[in-house]
């Protein structure tokens, strides 16, 4: 029988009906919890402060302080631990805690070592969540002062959570066809037949320089250059007329035209709708600004940086090895530019040559006395100071920020950047090269983890967080290796018969110690090694064998597997998956690829190739989670998926959120308009296929058919033998 990872309270059905009935889930910030938590964090003195509520499979912070996620998976959430005790959880240090000292929160940001949260428990009885604190350094003590103070903070919590109860009003949903808007990257504009605007998001504002308020009473010829006017007015007139518009369910390029009155070339996507009597026009625009090349700048000289004229790495090493040699005190400056990136990709590399030439001028200003300063490469430059004054290092270190985050000015154009500084010294930190710049490293990865435009002075507590990931890391790969990886399998079924279509290949890690982990206990780090694509084809091959054998007794099974981002760009994954399906007899159409929708914003040529290549041979693919990301709608023209995948965020309150139905109606509207299957996840309850039946979604997978449960359970459970 399968484990929970975490604990479960004896009476959580019972928590999750009570905790529903706050309408807190998801809600946006508010004054009166905000300033319960900063009062947490300044009473108790600790960087991260949250008021946390935990639902079946996820905590969310109604309210946080140093911490930029707005929730976490319940399978790491410390809240979850919190929630079964009567009185304060307190742990003085979370790596010397078998429960945490592997979790994904103490080996990577926000890099917890001390905990204290206090239940929040309803009149009824009920822990719902938690006030709790963190902080990066562990601390051996919690007085009963200390404790006193955090119970009352939980009562003010509760208090003013009883009080948002007794006051809930159900506020009208808006139109989910803006909540997506508001989070693409492409403009988005909507228009009537008259011409006046009825929606613009915030990338239109961006990109066209209107507010949506200056458009209240604007037609959008405002935004129509001279060069195509006649094309607008004539296609206006038709849609006056009844008319069906010449351009409508077509891309084409033509100029936009800003406020600024500058034009530039972009890519228009464009469509009508009926609303009632009325037609409605719907145009997504992409700015396709030419931008120049990426030039590799091929100089090799001895010892200088061709672009910013500052010594390179290779002289850098030989001048660091020479100075602790002579035992001199030195201090290291590490610095990486924050959203340097962005530069180049927006503005073109002319403008980030700029921008780094500038940068070299105002460290030069700023550390006349350094020995030296260099370019590492990329945007990563260093400074070697002499001497190892803890406070002339931190002094030099807040001027370089400050200095460095001043607007750079190009063509007329202001660029605003950054920078992250790790800071290590001599001989304190150590007295050899590699270990002093590894340790500016690490302290480097602290500041940018801590919300970047920062510096940090390393100290060992930060080696001895990366011992421990490292640790974790080690494990993950033994785990490969000793086959402790093991596929679980949820059925997907077909919402008019029920019957069983297919399945999804879930991964589980069943841990020596720990017992079965889900994904979110370690897939983000494993994402991100080497090994990623080598575990990625295991489990494609182990999935596709498993099928075949169900395949004998149904023959239309489908398996659905899902994709790391590494094998989408390891260029093998087209030969892999056909190697696989040859190997096992699978055959195509019943292999299903899942991928995040948010790994296809980089428009990528390379990847767009490989998945028509996978279609050709008749592979599924299907956009995972469709809707939580940020992908424009426009993905669904330029890429050949067949299947979208609502997320279960939307269907776990499908029937009392308008919204959140909003959403789902959305999507099979998507769907059905893209001539694309869909099928949603996270279905619990009877109430919820019944609306899924309604809007006619075609496929549905969830818990009320069945949970991930390993092959040979699956197999008793749905293949008749």
């Amino acid at each position: 029988m399968d484990t929970s990872p975490y604990p479960i309270p004896a009476n959580e059905e019972q928590r999750l009906k009570v905790l529903a009935q706050y309408h807190l889930l998801d809600t946006p910030e508010t004054e009166d919890f905000d300033r319960l938590v900063n009062l947490a964090a300044r009473l108790f003195e600790v960087p991260i402060a949250l008021v946390s509520l935990v639902d079946h499979d996820r905590q969310f912070f109604k309210a946080r302080v140093g911490l930029e996620a707005c929730e976490t998976s319940r399978e790491v959430s410390f809240c979850a631990h919190a929630i079964i005790q009567d009185d304060i959880l307190f742990i003085p240090d979370a790596l010397n805690d078998p429960r945490f000292s592997s979790n994904p929160l103490v080996v990577g940001p926000p890099f917890i070592r001390f905990y204290a949260g206090k239940p929040l428990i309803a009149p009824t009885g009920e822990k719902l969540g938690t006030v709790c604190l963190i902080d990066s350094k562990p601390r051996t003590t919690f007085s009963d002062e200390d404790r006193h103070n955090l119970s009352d903070l939980a009562a003010l919590v509760m208090d003013r959570m009883e009080m948002r109860r007794l006051d809930y009003v159900k506020t009208i949903s808006q139109k989910r066809f803006e909540n997506i808007a508001a989070t693409s990257p492409d403009a988005i504009i909507c228009s009537n037949a008259k011409g006046e605007f009825t929606f613009w998001n915030r990338s239109a504002e961006r990109l066209f320089g209107y507010s949506a308020s200056e458009l209240a009473d604007k037609s959008t010829a405002v935004i129509v250059p001279d060069s195509w006017r006649h094309i607008y007015d004539a296609e206006l007139q038709r849609l006056q007329q009844g008319e069906k518009m010449e351009l409508a369910d077509q891309t084409i390029e033509l100029s936009g035209l800003r406020k600024d009155g500058s034009e530039f070339p972009a890519e228009f996507s464009l469509s009508t709708w009926e609303e009632g009597n009325t037609i409605s026009v719907g145009a997504i625009v992409r700015d396709i600004t030419e931008r120049r090349q990426n030039e590799v700048r091929l100089f090799q000289l001895a010892s200088l940086d061709a672009l910013t004229d500052l010594p390179n790495r290779g002289a850098w090493r030989a001048c660091l090895t020479e100075t602790l040699a002579a035992e001199k005190p030195a201090t290291i400056l590490l610095l990486d530019l924050d959203r340097f990136k962005e530069v180049n990709d927006t503005l073109g590399h002319s403008a980030g040559d700029t921008v780094l030439k500038e940068v070299a001028a105002r460290m030069k200003a700023t550390c006349a006395n350094a020995i030296m300063m260099a370019r590492l490469g990329g945007d990563e430059f260093v400074v070697l100071l002499p001497g190892n004054n803890v406070r002339e290092a931190k002094n030099i270190a807040q001027q370089l920020v400050n200095e460095i985050a001043k607007p750079y000015e190009f063509v007329g154009q202001s660029i605003e950047i950054g920078v992250s500084i790790g800071v290590s010294l001599a001989p304190m930190h150590s007295a050899r090269s590699d270990e002093l710049l590894g340790a500016a490293d690490l302290a480097l990865y602290k500041a940018k983890a801590a919300g970047k435009g920062r510096y940090e002075l390393f100290t060992p507590a930060f080696r001895q967080v990366a011992v421990a990931r490292r640790a974790f890391e080690q494990e993950l790969r033994l785990a490969f290796e000793n086959g402790e990886f093991e596929l679980f399998y949820q059925p997907q079924v077909a919402t008019k018969t029920q019957q069983l279509t297919g399945a999804e290949a879930l991964m589980r890690w069943r841990h020596p110690a720990r017992g079965l982990l889900a994904p979110a206990s370690f897939i983000e780090v494993l994402s991100e090694k080497p090994s990623a694509a080598a575990v990625g084809e295991w489990i494609l091959r182990t999935a596709c064998l498993q099928a075949v054998k169900w395949q004998a007794h149904i023959p239309y099974f489908r398996i659905s597997v899902n994709l790391f981002e590494a094998q989408l760009h390891s260029g093998r994954l087209l030969t892999v998956v056909q190697k696989v399906l040859e190997e096992t007899g699978l055959p195509a159409e019943s292999l299903e690829l899942e991928i995040v929708e948010n790994i296809l914003l980089r428009n990528d040529n390379m990847t767009l190739k490989l998945l028509h290549g996978l279609r050709d041979i008749g592979v599924g693919l299907s956009f995972d989670d469709y809707g939580t990301g940020f992908a424009s709608l426009s993905l669904l023209k330029r890429y050949p998926v067949n299947r979208l995948k609502i997320d279960r965020s939307f269907i776990r309150d499908v029937n009392a959120n308008p919204e959140d139905a909003a959403v789902v109606n959305a999507v099979i509207y998507l769907g059905k308009s893209f001539g694309l299957e869909v099928i949603a996840e996270g279905v619990e309850t009877q109430a919820h296929l019944d609306f899924l039946m309604d809007s006619h979604c075609t496929e549905v997978q969830g818990y009320l058919f069945g949970k991930p449960v390993p092959a040979d359970e699956f197999s008793s459970a749905f293949i008749s033998t």
